[in-house]
């Protein structure tokens, strides 16, 4: 009897094995592969159907069949080889995964039963050599030896670690944690984990491969063949939870992760970070130079199974093997989920034949994808079965339509999207199973639309979760010294390589810094924009003092084109502020001072011209003391004055002197002496403010709408502001001062001999208030108010007890004083 033919071809990562065995099946009319990854399936698909045309290449795995009617060759999962065919060439890949506790008996069925008619090919690690060279066969074994060598480099800090970088982690919550940790310190990294979807995957791959981001972070998914430009592999942890307990990794698993640092002729390095233990010389030794520990034995399940009853099935498969080198596998997920359903009560009217018990173990064999929600999974296996056991025999369309409809929805997070692509990936599978559903080819298609769908979106999520582009391509060009090309957009925003990175707001840079922003980030933006954006903040400054187009706003801060380039801050006295300037640190110091002298001048310029009579009083020469009197306190009682406080100042004035302070436009009112040019909008706006910046409080005062002239309001509480303003008070009412002087011409004017004074219109539209309101201001004065042949008519008539009269206006009121009235004074 002629031996079959059997070629090993072993040895570590980057030895060309797949690629060997790729050649070597297109030199025969036919052939197959099996892959340990539906992505590596797809990956050497999309190859294979660029040299061969496209009708003779099929791709089968569990969620995705494309099958040609003249198909030659065949890519497939391991799990998903079609074993009945008669094919040239058969080769399976990592053949050491006959060791694997979960997959194990699938790789080792294949190892011992599937053979190509001319030629069985072997591609994986040297560690099952011992065990293939028992098989009895004619065996050739190909010794492979690494492309490129592999250095261990230590324990280095993740901020340290160097670009083109994959770092390894064995949980979800790691890999996003250390992603999180590298977006933020050097702009991102791609992920791959297991549980993304091929689709997802492939386009994280991609990101890295276009040198859009410079690290992965991976789980152990890496380790199977798939191929990027790495040159440094670092291990998180060394330890990982196999779905029973937490165990350390074995050298040969640590060896198939590491070996991915290094392609072809280029050198790798591997090593730890984070919180992961040393490894220690003599394993370090074993793993630069790929000397692992051989395997003894391999899993191994019974695939002859017996389905006349249901006894007779779980006897076959507790069948143990007849050979010492094979070892029965643990309990599967599939043989757990066959026991649950022959016990389970839902089925126990169900007559199980051979048929039955067959298409329930295929029902029972649908990969548990999301693995999280507990007895999901064997919820969707019984209702697949019922479907199949019904009268149509089928799964039908109103089913599979509610169970996606769940599915199709693209809001989320990161675990929201691929717990949703994990189900559909189930349902996929069950619509890629011969005569499962109705409309097949319908499902197949609208459910690889779906994953697709979810795929991209889940990339898009990832990418904007651990992916920030900006500083990725900072963190590059920095290191680099790279030239960048930085534009300042018509809408003053600053971008750097096509990189939104902030916005010039008057003469500051501010960052579009992400949460959590590092001071790294900073000085890198920061770093970066320099070279653009200090000369356009230099060229504002000289347009700024060249147009001194700048305004002093409520906020105590100077404004250019509606920013803020800087604030006044309490100086000496009121009317001299100190001035600070806001500006971004890019700026050297020449330019700086000479913005703030351009300023200090400017605002003093302001000051002076506003408020000029105030400032004109403050500086005044003259030696007579009675004038220096009454001018310090004017100025000290920011221009305004109640009469009554200043009687004695008053009453040594001669005339030569009255006119003097006139002249430099003090007004002698009947109730107030002040400066009338204060009164104006523009000076009590900028005297009020001053004031309020001076005293660092207040800020909630503003000054009355101007046009006012009285206001009704018990709710003002700071008379003395009011004052600044120009009001004086009279109970819950407000009257502008000078205005209160024009009323007072007014009364001396319809003064009668009985002392009575008709109330006209003119007197109301004066004041800006109603009969009523002004009436009430009388009575508040000291006048009492009566109505005579239909008119209404007030008189002096103080009233020592009455509360509401305003004693400080009693002394100045209108009729005291006609009898001495000298209208010249």
């Amino acid at each position: 009897m002629t031996k079959n033919k059997i070629t090993a071809v072993l040895g570590p990562t980057n030895t060309g094995k797949t690629h060997l065995a790729i050649e070597t099946m297109l030199s025969f009319d036919t052939g197959m592969i099996g892959f340990p990854l539906r992505l590596l399936a797809r990956e050497v698909y999309d190859k294979v159907i660029k040299k061969v045309s496209l009708d003779k290449v099929a791709l089968i795995t569990g969620e995705e069949k494309i099958i040609p009617t003249n198909a030659k060759y065949y890519l497939c999962t391991v799990e998903s080889m079609p074993i009945d065919k008669e094919l040239d060439f058969v080769g399976v890949d990592e053949i050491q995964m006959c060791a694997d506790h979960e997959r194990g008996h699938i790789f080792t069925d294949r190892l011992l039963n599937l053979r190509g008619i001319k030629l069985t090919m072997l591609m994986g690690s040297n560690t099952i050599r011992p065990i293939i060279s028992k098989l009895d066969d004619d065996i050739e074994f190909i010794n492979r030896t690494r492309l490129s060598k592999l250095s261990y480099v230590g324990h280095k800090k993740i901020s340290r670690i160097q670009r083109k970088t994959a770092i390894i982690a064995f949980s979800a919550e790691e890999v996003y944690a250390i992603a999180e940790l590298i977006r933020r310190q050097k702009g991102g990294a791609s992920i791959v984990m297991g549980s993304l979807s091929p689709k997802t995957r492939n386009a994280q791959v991609e990101l890295y491969q276009s040198g859009d981001v410079d690290f992965l972070v991976a789980t152990d998914a890496i380790g199977m063949g798939i191929n990027m430009d790495l040159d440094h592999v670092y291990f998180s942890n060394l330890k990982k939870f196999d779905g029973k307990k937490l165990r350390k990794l074995n050298l040969a698993e640590i060896g198939q992760i590491a070996g991915r640092a290094g392609r072809y002729l280029n050198n790798g390095n591997f090593g730890i970070t984070g919180e992961c233990k040393e490894i220690n010389a003599d394993e370090v030794d074993l793993l630069e130079n790929h000397k692992f520990e051989e395997i003894q034995s391999l899993f191994w399940r019974n695939s002859n199974l017996n389905f006349e009853s249901p006894f007779k099935l779980l006897k076959s498969l507790e069948e143990k093997p007849n050979r010492r080198w094979l070892r029965k596998i643990h309990e599967c997920e599939d043989e757990k989920a066959l026991k649950f359903f022959l016990r389970d009560k839902n089925l126990e009217n169900i007559k199980f034949d051979k048929d039955k018990l067959s298409l329930l173990w295929e029902c029972c064999q649908i990969p548990d994808f999301v693995k999280k929600t507990y007895g999901n999974h064997y919820e969707v296996i019984e209702n697949v079965f019922k479907y199949l056991t019904s009268e149509k025999g089928k799964i039908t369309d109103d089913y599979m339509r509610l169970q996606l409809v769940k599915l199709d929805k693209l809001d989320g997070n990161v675990d929201s999207l691929s717990n949703r692509i994990a189900n559909v990936r189930t349902w996929s599978y069950v619509s890629n199973k011969n005569n499962w559903i109705e409309n097949q080819n319908y499902w197949i298609e609208k459910t690889k639309h779906l994953e697709d769908k979810l795929s991209d979106r889940l990339h898009e999520e990832l990418t904007k979760t651990f992916i920030d582009k900006r500083a990725s391509v900072l963190a590059r060009g920095l290191k680099q010294d790279m030239e960048f090309n930085t534009k300042i957009l018509e809408n003053n925003e600053v971008m750097i390589d096509d990189q939104f990175i902030g916005k010039i707001n008057g003469l500051k840079l501010e960052l579009d810094l992400k949460k959590g922003a590092l001071e790294t980030d900073i000085k890198s933006l920061k770093k970066a924009a320099r070279q653009t954006v200090g000369p356009e903040l230099q060229k504002r400054i000289d347009t700024i003092i060249e147009t001194g187009l700048i305004e002093l706003n409520e906020d105590f801060k100077i404004y250019w084109r509606k920013s803020p380039i800087a604030k006044l801050q309490p100086g000496r006295d009121y009317l001299n502020p100190n001035i600070v300037l806001i500006v971004d640190d890019i700026l050297e110091t020449d330019q700086l001072k000479k913005l703030d002298n351009y300023l200090v001048k400017w605002l003093k310029n302001k000051i002076q011209n506003v408020l000029s009579s105030l400032i004109d009083l403050r500086n005044l020469k003259e030696k007579n003391s009675s004038i220096k009197a009454l001018a310090y306190q004017l100025y000290e009682n920011n221009g305004v004055l109640q009469r009554n406080q200043v009687t004695d100042y008053l009453k040594i004035l001669g005339q030569n002197e009255r006119k003097f302070l006139r002249d430099q436009g003090v007004k002698f009112g009947r109730y107030h002496v002040f400066l009338h040019k204060l009164i104006k909008p523009e000076a009590v706006s900028l005297r009020t403010l001053l004031w309020k910046n001076y005293h660092q409080k207040y800020f909630n005062l503003k000054p009355p709408v101007f046009g006012l002239n009285f206001l009704e309001n018990d709710k003002i509480k700071n008379r003395n502001f009011m004052l600044l303003c120009g009001f004086e008070k009279f109970e819950n009412f407000y009257v502008r001062i000078d205005i209160l002087e024009r009323l007072f011409v007014q009364i001396i004017n319809s003064n009668t001999e009985k002392n009575e004074i008709k109330l006209i219109p003119e007197m109301l539209n004066l004041l800006g208030c109603n009969k009523d309101n002004f009436k009430k201001l009388l009575k508040i004065m000291g006048y009492k108010v009566f109505e005579k042949n239909n008119d209404i008519f007030f008189k002096y008539n103080p009233r020592k007890s009455s509360k509401k009269v305003n004693k400080k206006f009693i002394k100045e009121s209108p009729f005291k004083v006609l009898k001495n009235l000298n209208l010249n004074q």
